[in-house]
């Protein structure tokens, strides 16, 4: 492969990062999440609902995305899985123009937003197994860093042109520079913050065209016919998770992360609706908090990248799970009378301050933990078995994905209180923290020269 040729395949790659990122900058977490909770006028029963709505589908991936990913290895075969992910996330996106204020079902609001999330999540697993085919042990991190710096940018942009063109303030009908949603949208039907959903499949349909032309999947000498890939991929798997204990240190990994995934996901997808429910803010409020988070995460992502290929993914992981812990402490103590205890006037700034700068450090501390974290994997699987050691990073991070959102409904839900709820992710970071002290920095593989 020349160098040209593989220098395209690394960016055909990084186009998904940056056509997939606005599912969770915009419907996730920034404008969509925030419009619920103000279609449904109650901060509580939006968390609880979301919860419940994200937590089924998480639970779905986690019991499918195991048994596709070893199909998809014994065949040989992943760019038709993606294709139809691919799809379902349009669908899924595109669907959520039908949020019509006051002639909605949530049900089938959330089944939309299932199936657009289902998509995503298994189109990243089915991309992310294809990455260590893009370069050499010590490029993983320079890669795995850039790119999900370049996805936080095309969530920042996606965003903007969401804020300054199209979702309405729900008061005036009016942008964030004051103008009526383009296109002759109604704001009175919301159509401006609705669009959020259309536009987020669009633009992943026209980005992923240079994954689809410059990435190509490399052959697997020892493929086999897919009718014998699904009969044989649930026995073998079976067999590879009851021998995974031995390896302590690729074990110990895989669980840290599974704790600490799960916890930065419940923060990206609640951060929109704690924000809007406890501190009152609008979508357009939501929406410049995130353009910070997202900005700092492009930033850290990068810089991440360049700490791990000097000093290793371990220190990096270690240290933005410390600062994701404190954060999820600090967010528990924000409230709009009082800022870590101390009362304040309900006219005061100091809340809405506090929440800017907790929501850059997620935003920081998210991307320079996940780029390191793909690279950790790349260290503890065999050279042989990588894409086999992705398979279990997914299911690490999805078999228990619909825990966080699932407490979060439920801690919700019987305390009354959206700031209540947000505890159990402090305790999902510790746990990550705790199981990390087995993880063995260069894993089975000698250190990079």
């Amino acid at each position: 492969m020349t160098a040209t040729v593989l220098q395209r395949r690394i960016w055909g790659w990084w186009a998904f990062d940056w056509a997939s990122q606005p599912y969770n900058t915009l419907l996730l977490t920034f404008i969509f999440g925030p419009y619920i909770n103000e279609l449904l006028g109650d901060g509580t029963a939006a968390q609880t609902a979301w919860g419940y709505g994200i937590g089924a589908a998480g639970l779905l991936i986690a019991l499918m995305a195991p048994i596709l990913g070893a199909i998809a290895d014994k065949a040989g075969h992943k760019m038709p899985f993606i294709w139809l992910f691919s799809l379902m996330y349009v669908i899924g996106s595109a669907g959520l123009w039908l949020a019509v204020p006051g002639d909605f079902n949530l049900v089938f609001i959330l089944c939309f937003f299932a199936i657009g999330l289902i998509g995503m999540e298994f189109a990243t697993i089915f991309t992310n197994s294809l990455m260590p085919s893009l370069g050499g042990r010590g490029d993983m991190g320079r890669i795995s860093g850039t790119g999900w710096a370049i996805g936080y940018l095309g969530g920042f942009l996606a965003l903007v042109i969401m804020l300054l063109l199209l979702a309405e303030n729900a008061e005036t009908g009016k942008t964030l520079i004051g103008i009526d949603p383009i296109l002759g949208l109604d704001a009175g039907m919301r159509e401006g913050t609705r669009a959020v959903g259309p536009l987020t499949a669009l633009w992943f349909a026209v980005f992923m065209i240079p994954f689809f032309l410059w990435v190509k999947e490399p052959r697997l000498k020892d493929a086999v016919p897919i009718g014998r890939a699904v009969s044989t991929a649930l026995p073998d798997l079976m067999s590879h998770l009851k021998a995974l204990p031995t390896d302590r240190s690729l074990f110990a990994f895989l669980g840290s992360s599974m704790f600490y995934r799960d916890g930065l996901n419940g923060m990206y997808v609640f951060g929109g609706i704690y924000a809007a429910g406890v501190l009152g803010w609008s979508v357009v409020d939501v929406g410049i908090f995130g353009i910070l988070a997202v900005l700092t995460g492009a930033l850290f992502a990068w810089l991440g990248g360049m700490a791990d290929s000097r000093f290793g993914p371990k220190p990096v992981i270690t240290l933005n799970v410390v600062v994701l812990t404190l954060v999820g402490i600090g967010i528990v103590f924000i409230a709009r009378d009082s800022v870590f205890g101390i009362p304040v006037g309900p006219q005061s700034f100091l809340p809405d301050i506090a929440f800017y700068v907790l929501g850059a450090m997620i935003g920081a501390a998210g991307g320079a933990l996940q780029s390191a974290s793909r690279t950790m994997l790349v260290r503890q699987t065999e050279p042989d078995r990588m894409t086999e050691g992705f398979g279990l990073y997914a299911l690490a991070g999805k078999a228990t994905s619909f825990i966080a959102p699932l407490l979060i409904g439920v801690t919700t839900q019987i305390s009354g209180s959206q700031q209540m709820g947000i505890t159990p992710l402090i305790a999902l970071f510790l746990l990550g923290l705790v199981l990390l002290v087995w993880v063995d920095p260069d894993g089975r593989q000698e250190p990079a020269a």
